[in-house]
């Protein structure tokens, strides 16, 4: 029997330590950049906008050129976020994966 109760110690450990990589998770900002940080994008651990950062000297260009390098940044931002993201996921768990999970992102 103390097998099994070793079981649910580490899953009541894990359990924890991903509530706590959650609200690490909420934390993180990061920038994504394009056309020679001609726009800047950041993000929010969710995924969420919270900037755009379009320079004056840009806004001169086609109107399809911005509209490409705010996907650009966008882009850039989601990869980084991406990266972070799992960061923060490997530190909860140790590097040990869930088969079949995958994050929203």
């Amino acid at each position: 029997m103390t097998d099994f109760n070793k079981i649910i110690d580490k899953a009541k450990e894990l359990e924890a330590k991903m509530k706590e990589s959650q609200e690490n998770i909420k934390k993180i900002r990061v920038e994504g950049v394009s056309g020679s940080n001609s726009v800047k994008v950041v993000l929010d651990g969710e995924g969420e906008m919270q900037n755009i950062e379009i320079s004056d000297s840009i806004l001169k260009e086609d109107k399809s050129i911005v509209e490409d390098l705010i996907v650009a940044a966008h882009n850039d931002a989601k990869t980084k976020l991406k990266t972070k993201t799992s960061e923060e996921i490997s530190k909860a768990t140790g590097g040990f994966g869930i088969p079949g999970f995958k994050w929203p992102l």
